[in-house]
């Protein structure tokens, strides 16, 4: 059979599809298994190389799944609101919706031309009013609980552009388009107070199978820390200074502090002699994004105020300084410096001379900080104490005098939840002026949709508004039509020109809307939040969304969820393994609160991939011209040996670069695969029976444990020696079952060939024979100083690393080792086996 890869791609992926042969069947009894990719942002530049491997992997499994009798749910669909595509609306005078509906097309002809075994019956689009009805309707039960919440927060604002930005927008102070300067200003945003959940969300790990490097990701980004507040009096002043640190015991080590520039009290306390120098500081630090300032490997900078603190434990007076290597968005937003033992603060210390104090033993403080234990000296009532005895002593003090308490804190912060852009899921909600419609709410049918406390803002003329929401049987609230795309100019986004949506009429009672020339007795005046969603709205529930998709009276049936809830196995990649899953952690565990989920939490399993480098090892990109177009391979070599080769390419957690000359070759490892299935039909050799029980126990473990490359290698080796013996059609067959999974088009074809009118899917997983499947040993005599002292069984072709420590294992030779030093180690495969010692 000649390989026409084009021809058997086709009629393979048309005949998957039209028959929906990888359709969850919701009936089934069979048992579950829920297998997840992170769906993609449907760009215009079309798939990347980088897309293949996870979702390829990720197909692999489920398909060996459902040849193993599981009723496999592997759902796609699309994260598609979002800044790059209203960007591009703005630059073409395009829609979003026609520009996003375009991209989806070609992401959903790419991804069916890979054979990807995807669920198209459950397709799900973040921008689908249908979809995000239910975004917004979650919201709301934010809004209801009272983790909703309205909050002033520094945001990067281009003046030029007159439009909000996103961090990844600036770069070194100015706008990424049109390289205009930026600054931070302080502005009102929509919050959802995931702080709530802070402890949960790192103490429920210990119930989820993640990879240990994923764990640490989360743990680090939500950062908590036991220590103690710590409250300084401010020379001459009323005011004071209260930091959070997590080393009291270093307390009479503290020789300055520091503020952060936006720290209210920097207005009150800089004097005269040094204001200007503090103003133009702030300034200079409002251009610095906050992973520049936290950069440790750049030069501290920092002014003086002019004032001094009183340092509690010892009443000695300490300067006050302001530095951006110091934020608000943790602890208080000033800290004690104690420059003895902590690395930043020596080298802000060491380039302003100010004073550094030992207070624990163990380095030379004048050339380093020392972070290490040791006994405190230096410190009164704290010296000879260790590190450990020293911290509790001091909060014990601390809170005996007054001067402070013992405190836990976090590094997470309240998320950022508004937009001032266009493509986004719409506020369900008015804001009204004053708070006569909240009273009035809570006297109607609206009473039980309401939070505790009301969600208010105070606007410049001193109005106090109050958002309130709308009513649940008008969701979706759709996006409006507009004709210009670009933000409005004063912070809002193109909704706000919208008028005639944006100025509604109200009922305070039911969260009915109308427009505002029907306004009627009992109703108000009211406008609607022209901020939209942040795209990690649609992307924290969409897991969810694919169990029951086309419902229309709930996100998901209450049934239908706890079938299939939690998902099995969830991959993707590490860039995501920090705010993605910790958002989409934290939503479940909301709605599992509200009653909504059966699960606290999301995925049982959690697995990464590396990224496909450029063939010279850097990142593909395609600015640099490195990237490989997918389609471009599918077209020369076919979908199987692109599979085969994102398969073969390295280890799959590990990064690998991506050569031509390799998927070259895995393409000729399929055409001789078809030239053995093309063999005459012989009793199978002895040697290719057990080749092809070792490989159905290897591949079935590896895939297991994501060892695809092996895998590959392991059909591959066995494509030899079956090519160099004699094989029945039926073992062919058993092998053709193994290679679906990874080149399914070709497996398909030949096992038509073979005469059968099934498809190779729904064929069960082959099994093996252990007693075939289990390796050749040779039995080997270890001697110690010439005299054998025991026996093991290895491998004849195995290491000497793997016979040294087999020989090591043995208790016999282990006895005769034990306090001894081997001069020498001697290793004659399948021969000997020697110590000298």
């Amino acid at each position: 059979m000649k390989y026409d890869h084009k021809a058997i791609d086709a009629k393979w992926q048309k005949r998957w599809l039209d028959e929906g042969v990888f359709n969850m069947d919701a009936e089934s009894k069979k048992e579950k298994f829920y297998c997840l990719i992170e769906f993609p942002y449907p760009s215009g530049a079309g798939l990347h190389m980088g897309h293949p491997r996870s979702y390829v992997a990720l197909d692999v499994l489920a398909r060996k799944r459902r040849m193993q009798g599981y009723n496999v749910l592997y759902p796609i669909g699309w994260d598609a609101f979002g800044l790059p595509t209203e960007n591009y609306a703005i630059k073409t005078g395009r829609k979003p919706q026609d520009v996003t509906k375009e991209n989806v097309d070609t992401f959903r002809r790419q991804l069916q031309s890979l054979g990807i075994s995807f669920d198209w019956s459950r397709e799900v689009n973040t921008t689908d009013p249908g979809y995000y009805k239910w975004t917004q309707w979650m919201f709301l039960e934010f809004y209801r609980a009272g983790l909703a919440y309205v909050d002033e927060r520094m945001m990067w604002w281009c003046e030029e552009l007159g439009t909000v930005l996103a961090n990844e927008e600036v770069i070194d102070g100015k706008s990424e388009r049109g390289d205009h300067p930026c600054v931070r200003k302080p502005m009102r945003q929509w919050m959802i107070a995931i702080t709530k959940y802070a402890d949960r969300l790192i103490d429920d790990l210990e119930t989820v199978d993640y990879l240990p490097k994923i764990k640490k990701q989360q743990q680090d980004w939500i950062g908590r820390s036991e220590g103690a507040e710590v409250t300084f009096a401010l020379d001459g002043s009323n005011e004071k200074i209260t930091v959070f640190t997590t080393r009291p015991d270093t307390l009479f080590g503290a020789t300055y502090m520091v503020l952060a520039p936006e720290h209210p009290l920097v207005d009150v306390i800089a004097t005269s002699a040094h204001k200007d120098n503090v103003n133009a500081y702030r300034v200079e630090s409002s251009k610095k994004s906050d992973i520049d300032r936290g950069d440790d490997t750049k030069e501290k900078t920092g002014v003086f105020t002019g004032a001094e603190a009183i340092n509690p434990v010892n009443g000695e007076k300490i300067p006050v300084w302001v530095a951006d290597y110091v934020m608000m968005g943790y602890g208080t937003g000033a800290i004690m410096a104690v420059p003895g033992h902590d690395e930043r603060d020596h080298a802000f210390a060491s380039k302003f001379d100010l004073p550094i104090v030992e207070v624990i033993m163990g380095g030379d403080v004048s050339n380093e900080a020392y972070t290490g234990d040791g006994t405190l000296v230096n410190s009164d009532f704290l010296d000879g104490k260790n590190v450990a005895d020293a911290k509790s002593a001091m909060i014990e003090w601390l809170e005996k005098e007054g001067q402070g308490e013992g405190k836990i804190n976090y590094r997470l912060r309240d998320w950022v939840f508004s937009r001032q852009r266009y493509w986004g899921e719409p506020f369900p909600l008015v804001w009204v002026e004053g708070m006569e419609a909240w009273e009035a709410a809570k006297k109607g049918a609206l009473k039980d949709q309401l939070p505790e406390k009301p969600v208010t803002y105070i606007d410049a003329s001193g109005v106090t508004w109050v958002a309130l929401p709308i009513a649940d049987s008008e969701l979706p609230l759709v996006l409006p039509d507009v004709e210009d795309y670009t933000p409005a100019g004063d912070g809002k986004s193109a909704l706000a020109r919208a008028e005639d949506w944006v100025n509604v009429a109200y009922n305070p009672s039911t969260g009915e809307t109308a427009p505002l020339t029907e306004l009627k007795d009992g109703w108000v005046a009211a406008t609607r939040e022209v901020d939209t969603m942040p795209n990690w709205a649609g992307s924290s529930w969409y897991f969810l969304r694919y169990i029951d998709p086309h419902n229309d009276e709930a996100f998901a049936s209450a049934e239908m969820l706890k079938q299939w809830m939690p998902v099995d196995w969830y991959n993707g990649g590490m860039e995501h393994t920090t705010l993605h899953l910790l958002y989409s952690r934290f939503w479940n565990k909301f709605l599992f609160d509200r009653g909504h989920v059966p699960v606290a939490e999301p995925y049982a399993k959690r697995t990464s991939h590396g990224l496909v480098l450029a063939d010279d090892g850097s990142k593909m990109s395609k600015s640099k011209g490195n990237g490989v177009n997918p389609d471009e391979v599918v077209r020369d070599v076919g979908a199987d040996a692109l599979r085969l080769y994102q398969m073969f390419i390295g280890p799959f957690a590990e990064p690998a670069p991506w050569k031509t000359q390799g998927v070259v070759g895995v393409r000729r490892f399929l055409e001789k695969v078809i030239t053995l299935v093309g063999k005459e039909d012989a009793s199978t050799s002895d040697d290719v029976t057990k080749a092809l029980h070792k490989l159905i126990k290897k591949v079935g473990s590896d895939i297991d444990e994501l060892k695809f490359n092996t895998s590959v290698a392991a059909m591959m080796e066995f494509v030899n020696t079956a090519s160099a013996g004699a094989i029945s059609n039926e073992d062919k067959k058993t092998f053709l079952q193994i290679l679906n999974v990874f080149a399914p088009h070709v497996a398909e074809e030949l096992w038509e060939q073979l005469g059968e009118t099934s498809l190779v899917f729904s064929a069960e997983w082959p099994s093996y024979d252990e007693s075939l499947a289990k390796d050749d040993v040779v039995v080997l005599g270890v001697q110690v100083n010439g005299k054998v002292r025991g026996e093991v069984e290895i491998a004849p072709n195995a290491s000497e690393a793997d016979a040294r420590a087999a020989a090591e294992a043995n208790e016999k030779v282990a006895a005769h080792l034990e306090g001894k030093e081997v001069k020498k180690f001697i290793y004659v495969s399948g021969r000997i086996i020697s110590f000298v010692i």
